[in-house]
């Protein structure tokens, strides 16, 4: 059974930085491209980045030159790099595959406030 756990959200200030990590288990991890996404209040969960088995990245307009997608496919990670933060960035992060989602973790909380 697969199993997504997402970590390294939190409160941070505008113009602030966090690194998001999903560890995943139950698959062989090098073999699907993953994602983050996440949902704000209120709204549509949404596709922020996205890595290939091949490492080729693509992102949403919003967060292209702040946020950095990685991952380690020793480790079955997934990381989200995230720089000079803003309001509007508040939501909960989920990572996933990319593809024909697996069922959602429980997210990882991010705030951006002063």
């Amino acid at each position: 059974q697969v199993q997504l756990v997402e970590s390294g959200g939190g409160l941070v200030q505008p113009g602030g930085s966090l690194r998001l990590s999903c560890a995943a288990s139950g698959i062989i991890f090098s073999d699907y491209k993953m994602g983050w996404w996440r949902q704000a209040p209120g709204k549509q969960r949404e596709l922020v980045a996205s890595i290939s088995t091949g490492g080729t990245t693509n992102y949403a307009d919003s967060v292209k030159g702040r946020f950095t997608i990685a991952r380690d496919n020793a480790k079955n990670t997934v990381d989200l790099q995230m720089n000079s933060l803003k309001s509007e960035d508040t939501a909960v992060y989920y990572c996933n595959k990319y593809y024909g989602n697996w069922a959602w973790g429980q997210g990882t909380q991010v705030t951006v406030a002063s």
